[in-house]
């Protein structure tokens, strides 16, 4: 027996907000199950996101980040900081394992890297 991957949970201050930015970052669709207080986003064939409000927020370091991946990279950043992401660094293992981070609207950190 195994456990499934069903959904990543982000803690945030405005789930309705940060759900719509997400949904346009995935291209998925948000559903309200408590407005202001828990919010998903679901797209076909990957887990789904969910917004959960804290009124107080951790402080420092994300100890847990998502990691997407996009045929063009380059491209895929520019939209994201377009719609309001922040790019906070690039890195790599070598020529063929790179990834650039970023931040959601709220400071959460994510990379985005090519497939494989």
């Amino acid at each position: 027996m195994a456990i499934n991957v069903e959904m990543i949970t982000l803690d945030c201050e405005d789930p309705d907000r940060l759900a719509r930015w997400w949904a346009q970052a995935v291209d998925g669709e948000v559903t309200a199950f408590a407005p202001g207080e828990f919010v998903t986003v679901t797209r076909a064939g990957a887990p789904t996101l969910g917004f959960q409000r804290v009124p107080d927020p951790t402080p420092g370091k994300n100890k847990m980040h998502i990691d997407f991946t996009a045929a063009d990279v380059e491209a895929e950043v520019t939209r994201l900081v377009e719609l309001g992401a922040r790019e906070t660094g690039r890195h790599s293992f070598g020529a063929d394992f790179s990834w650039v981070v970023l931040a959601d609207p709220a400071g959460n950190a994510f990379c985005v890297g090519a497939p494989g």
